[in-house]
């Protein structure tokens, strides 16, 4: 986890700079700080820290990974990863019901804001239980 703090730290540094030096220019280009620009740079810079720092407390309680060691093999890091599904249409259904939403909140249509969202939810359930019920139940005892 050390690498990713460092990286997420150094991409805030770079884009809190960034913006230091955006709101410096544009306010002797136009005579005015161009704020949208400037306040997006601002608010990736506090999202990047936020991940670093949350890399940053998780290394700090974890045993060093062999990326993170300067005597570390690849082989080292082989083995399991983890689980992930090998098909799966739970995630088409989450995307087409949040574009239904935000087809709502385009057309300010309360209605389909709420029957979107609900959609979101119902997909986001499925796809987070499709191994626990249905065809693909696994029974472990």
């Amino acid at each position: 986890m050390k690498t990713e703090y460092k990286i997420f730290a150094g991409v805030a540094g770079f884009l809190f700079a960034v913006a230091a030096l955006y709101g410096f220019w544009t306010n002797g280009q136009y005579g005015g700080v161009e704020w949208i620009g400037t306040v997006a740079l601002i608010l990736s810079g506090l999202l990047c820290s936020m991940c670093g720092t949350f890399f940053w407390f998780v290394s700090r309680r974890i045993e060093l990974r062999p990326e993170d060691r300067e005597d570390g093999e690849i082989a080292e890091g082989a083995g399991e990863i983890g689980f992930f599904s090998p098909g799966s249409y739970w995630p088409f259904g989450i995307a087409l019901a949040a574009s239904i939403a935000g087809l709502g909140l385009v057309f300010w249509m309360w209605w389909l804001i709420a029957a979107g969202l609900i959609m979101v939810i119902f997909a986001a359930s499925a796809m987070i239980f499709e191994y626990y019920t249905g065809t693909r139940h696994t029974a472990e005892h």
